[in-house]
């Protein structure tokens, strides 16, 4: 059995969600807003309330958090080609996630709210779906997104948004280098 249909098995017997992984992911990846100059993860208090509105139980420590999605941004950026910068802080992932069976199917567990969104991503990995996870390379944006396009080659987390202004920004360019 090929790793395709051998995931297609799991996911069909464990009733795994790939849309719900999807959502938890971005949601995580996007608690620092570049437009808006907020991070979740600025605040503990925040990042628990983060943490129980998606219903995830504890937090976990926030500097784990915060190492760990800036280590997923930085990936993320490179599905682009993109070399992020990673901070001091940023480093491997830490989460607490269980492997057990169900009807003979390894399934993750989490711990904790940081173990969920290393789950959702190590699934999203192993199934073909984490070079979808993109972040917007507008410098004033950097919003992450899922890249649905069919041969994976969108650019831009909103083509009307910031792919416009990047088309309008070049159009500028070259009208500007035309009448020197």
């Amino acid at each position: 059995m090929t790793g395709t249909a051998a995931g297609a098995r799991a996911v069909q017997e464990t009733g795994w969600d790939a849309e719900r992984d999807v959502e938890l992911l971005l949601a995580f990846l996007n608690t620092v807003n570049v437009n808006e100059a907020t991070d979740v993860l600025d605040d503990e208090h925040t990042w628990r309330q983060w943490a129980a509105e998606r219903g995830l139980g504890t937090a976990g420590a926030i500097h784990k958090a915060r190492a760990s999605r800036d280590a997923l941004r930085a990936v993320a950026l490179a599905h682009h080609g993109e070399q992020a910068p990673m901070s001091p802080s940023a480093g491997l992932p830490h989460g607490t996630i269980r492997i057990s069976l169900s009807s003979g199917v390894p399934v993750l567990t989490a711990g904790d709210a940081l173990g969920a969104v290393l789950a959702a991503a190590a699934r999203l990995a192993v199934l073909g779906y984490w070079e979808r996870i993109k972040i917007c390379p507008a410098d004033d944006c950097r919003w992450a997104f899922h890249d649905r396009s069919r041969n994976r080659s969108r650019t831009w987390c909103s083509m009307r948004v910031c792919g416009n202004r990047e088309k309008a920004r070049n159009w500028r360019e070259r009208a500007r280098s035309t009448a020197s």
